[in-house]
């Protein structure tokens, strides 16, 4: 099934991103996705389940996209550090100018998606890492899956606390969980620069 030339659950989701951005958590109905993307309100209950479970979907696709960005990130290194420098760097200035996940973290309504980044955020915790650690062993053959494995979640985990609460500049952040990436793994990182 189809709506405009597009998959419906394509366009449920676009629909769905959208009203987010819009009006909020709260101010969204299922009948207001379905009427956007030309379906009936039962066409979402039956592709989603509920609301929450429709909300979830937008942050995943939205989360996918990201991946697929930080795949031409990482593709654009030889050295992991500067790999993961401008991966880290890529991802939170993404963040702070993407209008779904501001909504989330300070629009209306943010306080009821926030778990999709914080507490219920294993879905999306899990893609990435595992996203990265299949490209690094690709881009690094020489790297051993397991340490790259902890490490990695622990860097996933750090630049998504920089995402929910930002407390350093972007640039700062990067060169940290660069470093302790290339710490962690002993290989070679660029000199300290602040």
């Amino acid at each position: 099934m189809t709506t405009a030339g597009r998959p419906v659950r394509e366009a449920l989701i676009d629909a769905a991103a959208d009203l987010l951005v819009q009006r909020g958590y709260r101010a969204v109905r299922m009948r207001d996705v379905a009427a956007a993307a030309g379906v009936s309100r039962q066409t979402v209950y039956n592709e989603f389940g509920d609301k929450w479970g429709l909300a979830q979907a937008v942050v995943l696709r939205d989360h996918e996209r990201y991946l697929d960005g930080i795949d031409h990130v990482l593709s654009g290194h030889d050295d992991l550090y500067s790999a993961v420098e401008a991966a880290v760097l890529f991802t939170l200035e993404l963040s702070a100018d993407d209008p779904l996940k501001k909504t989330v973290l300070t629009g209306t309504d943010g306080e009821e998606l926030l778990p999709l980044l914080t507490t219920r955020a294993q879905p999306v915790l899990f893609a990435a890492k595992e996203r990265l650690v299949e490209h690094a062993l690709r881009q690094w053959p020489e790297l051993d899956r397991e340490t790259f494995t902890e490490i990695a979640d622990t860097a996933v985990r750090l630049a998504m606390s920089h995402i929910v609460l930002p407390a350093e500049p972007p640039e700062r952040v990067a060169r940290m969980i660069a470093r302790t990436v290339t710490r962690y793994l002993g290989t070679p990182e660029k000199p300290l620069v602040l």
